[in-house]
């Protein structure tokens, strides 16, 4: 394996999928057969600036070249070869937020994130202009609001987009997005495969009386699907990715894509009926639907899969920071008790203990919210643990209700789809770091949806290997297949992983959780509004 990898890379046939999550920047190289054969990594954080989350330009560019790095000195270490040509290459990013440029390609604005909540009024206004759900987090709501704010620099903008499709642009030139990535801009239709052509002419007019030079599709990126040629790596762009100059220039880059979009090519759910659920920093779900939903819902998003099916999206702000957050409280005892800390012990033996607890979680309850969270109509976050003294206080409990606490909104929203909807699903699969003790977090979340959950071995590569399987589609696609059945035959090869369905006991006791976490909301709403 260790001289087929080498020679793989040397060569030139390795294909490289990046992805910028929310706390860390991961690079993947893969093999032509589509295994994980070397990887890097920079772990970062978002900064709170002005009342808004962000991530600086010297951020967002230290981080990643930094995670090419220590990719090189992975396959260094492994393979004793350095990377010169790579067959393609994939860049991916949290789905939305914005970033704005003038003419000469200067930042108008800093970045501004899924995470930020402040486009309450733009959102309500566009949901009701376009009789669709506007999210809080997508690049349009960003971009109205900061005209009903009366924003300067909203004159002077001449490109908005991702992150990913930031990045694309530096290194390759092209203004172009990923559709899935699109889909987090502002609606798309799936039948024309682009933006959505009513929603665009309704935008021009809503701000036709502001005496903007632009149109809304002068402004943004032109949309792609899986598949299609995206550009080359650039000359500049070579050495902004590997400023040890070693990288050469040419490679192929396919579409880049939000998280969403390479959550669902990780998991092979990219075709009707199938689902994913990706559990990290914030949390989501993704049903490819056979039709569209009956009427909107102001908590579920519907956005698409890389090649351009309707998907539904319940999108979480807020999933595992706070479980880690509780796990580094345990640490920290067991460091003060003089023991030596393994933190992979310490999370499975903590996570694993939870499945002793009682399936209501002994009517303790948690709320996760770091930041606001818009499926239950927060526009701030206060983490909370909440018993009454009557509650089944112990260990097992109280690590059930965090772990039940890190997917109870994603409940929530899937119950409209599965209860008011009747939407069917065949297979969920399931990946990201709650997934990381096996069948854990796995069985809590099959309570949560009542339906069985898969996990797949190479559920822990997440999105960068998402991302490189769907650079590899652009250039190892011989037969022509669609990327549905690329996934399916060329590297899944019917795989379906390990599946846990839940029991009836399990099923109602999170429903009773869930109802215990509705009545209590009001507590979190209180901690809300005290500000100290």
């Amino acid at each position: 394996m260790t001289d087929k990898a080498k020679a793989t890379i040397e060569s030139g046939k390795a294909v490289l999928g990046i992805e910028f999550g929310s706390t860390r920047i991961k690079a993947v190289l893969i093999d032509e057969e589509n295994r994980p054969i070397a990887q890097g990594s920079h772990e970062w954080e978002n900064q709170l600036v002005d009342g808004l989350w962000t991530y600086s330009l010297e951020a967002i560019w230290f981080g990643v070249q930094d995670c090419y790095r220590d990719l090189r000195a992975n396959v260094l270490s492994q393979y004793d070869c350095e990377i010169t040509n790579l067959a393609a290459i994939g860049v991916s990013a949290m789905m939305h937020g914005y970033m704005p440029f003038d003419a000469n390609g200067e930042m108008l604005a800093a970045f501004r994130t899924w995470r930020n909540t402040n486009t309450g009024e733009a959102a309500a206004i566009l949901s009701k202009l376009f009789n669709f759900n506007m999210p809080l987090r997508w690049s349009l709501s960003h971009l109205y609001q900061a005209i009903l704010n009366e924003e300067p620099h909203v004159k002077d903008v001449a490109f908005i987009t991702t992150l990913a499709g930031y990045i694309h642009w530096q290194l390759t030139g092209e203004k172009v997005i990923g559709i899935g990535d699109a889909s987090g801009i502002m609606p798309v239709d799936s039948t024309t495969k682009d933006y959505s052509a009513e929603m665009v002419e309704k935008f021009d007019n809503l701000v036709a009386g502001k005496g903007f030079s632009w149109k809304l599709t002068d402004i943004l990126p032109k949309v792609l699907l899986a598949g299609e040629n995206a550009g080359t790596l650039t000359e500049e762009g070579a050495k902004r990715l590997d400023i040890s100059g070693n990288l050469r220039p040419g490679t192929p880059v396919c579409p880049p894509e939000g998280d969403a979009g390479t959550g669902m090519v990780a998991t092979n759910a990219v075709k009707q009926c199938t689902g994913n659920v990706s559990a990290g920093t914030s949390s989501f779900s993704m049903i490819v639907l056979e039709k569209e939903l009956t009427k909107p819902y102001e908590m579920i998003d519907m956005v698409t899969t890389p090649d351009g099916s309707p998907v539904a999206m319940v999108h979480c702000n807020n999933c595992t920071s706070d479980l880690n957050a509780w796990v580094g409280i345990f640490r920290e005892y067991t460091e003060l008790m003089g023991i030596p800390v393994d933190m992979n012990k310490i999370f499975a033996t903590l996570y694993n203990n939870a499945l002793n607890g009682d399936p209501d979680c002994g009517g303790l309850m948690a709320y996760n919210y770091f930041s606001g969270e818009p499926v239950t109509g927060l526009q701030e976050g206060r983490p909370l643990f909440v018993r009454t003294v009557g509650n089944r206080f112990n260990l097992a409990n109280f690590m059930r209700a965090n772990i039940a606490a890190a997917v109870a909104v994603l409940k929530i929203g899937n119950d409209v789809l599965f209860n008011d909807e009747h939407v069917k699903v065949d297979r969920i699969t399931g990946h990201g770091g709650l997934f990381k003790t096996k069948g854990v977090g796995q069985r809590i979340l099959a309570a949560a949806l009542n339906s069985p959950i898969s996990v797949m071995e190479t559920a822990g590569e997440g999105g960068a290997w998402g991302m490189a399987l769907l650079a590899g589609y652009l250039v190892n696609n011989k037969e022509d297949r669609n990327l549905a059945d690329y996934l399916e035959m060329d590297v899944f090869a019917g795989n379906t992983g390990t599946s846990i369905s839940p029991t009836e006991e399990e099923v109602a006791g999170f429903n009773a959780y869930i109802e215990n976490y509705k009545a209590c909301l009001p507590i979190e709403e209180a901690a809300v509004k005290f500000k100290k």
